[in-house]
């Protein structure tokens, strides 16, 4: 299914309120230049659901923690610290470094990490992740979408992230390994600000999203009880 295809199966699957997800990719040529940066990303990240295309880079990447999960450089010293002592979200800094090294990050060697909305791709290839931003009803069918042919009890998994993290590294490394997990985030109250009050992320592997596209048009996105869903999604009830 090319993303044109994908899009119009979307939109009747969804409705036309539902925010097109994004694609993300890393590249040699960045498909905006001019980008600018507030020092959490995750505002220009949605903003790309409105067509905004968005080119992240290590010159435009500000945050410690985001140069650290967009792959452009190690963790910084102060992070652990940060995250423990001045956020508390994490009782310790020790944890803070081990649960890093667990992620297995590895730094990119391509200058351009590139999110745009999927109706501006000509074809999947190279693309990382698709990332969806879903109120819980948007929610219901992209999980029961996800379940349709995975039974593996962590087919959707929700891990302690930032906001970068949980739309950025962990699809990318997973995605890397040819894994079928899905990512359900967006908890981080740092990040959640950045985000309409009722959307959480739901960001999916290209190895595993590939599957997805053949199984969507025989699962329940198209059948009676998610319609009415639907309907409501898209103001109609």
């Amino acid at each position: 299914m090319t993303p044109r295809e994908f899009v119009e199966k979307f939109r009747k699957a969804f409705g036309v309120k539902a925010p097109l997800p994004i694609a993300f990719w890393y590249g040699a040529e960045a498909v905006n230049p001019e980008s600018r940066v507030p020092r959490c990303m995750i505002g220009a990240i949605r903003k790309v659901c409105d067509g905004n295309p968005l080119t992240l880079t290590a010159e435009n990447v500000q945050c410690g923690g985001g140069g650290l999960y967009t792959a452009f450089r190690p963790m910084e010293d102060r992070v652990p610290h940060f995250v423990s002592e001045i956020e508390h979200y994490k009782q310790r800094p020790e944890q803070v470094r081990a649960y890093v090294e667990s992620l297995e990050i590895e730094i990119t060697e391509r200058p351009y990490l590139n999110f745009v909305s999927v109706d501006k791709l000509d074809s999947w290839e190279g693309v990382e992740a698709v990332v969806f931003f879903a109120t819980p009803d948007i929610l219901s069918g992209l999980c029961t979408w996800t379940f349709f042919d995975n039974d593996a009890e962590d087919a959707i998994v929700t891990k302690f992230a930032s906001g970068c993290a949980a739309v950025v590294s962990f699809a990318t490394v997973e995605n890397r390994k040819g894994g079928r997990r899905a990512f359900l985030g967006m908890f981080d109250p740092s990040a959640r600000p950045l985000v309409p009050k009722n959307e959480l992320s739901f960001a999916v592997p290209m190895s595993r999203f590939r599957e997805m596209l053949a199984t969507m048009p025989n699962s329940a996105l198209f059948e009676h009880a998610f319609s009415v869903v639907r309907k409501r999604i898209n103001g109609e009830i």
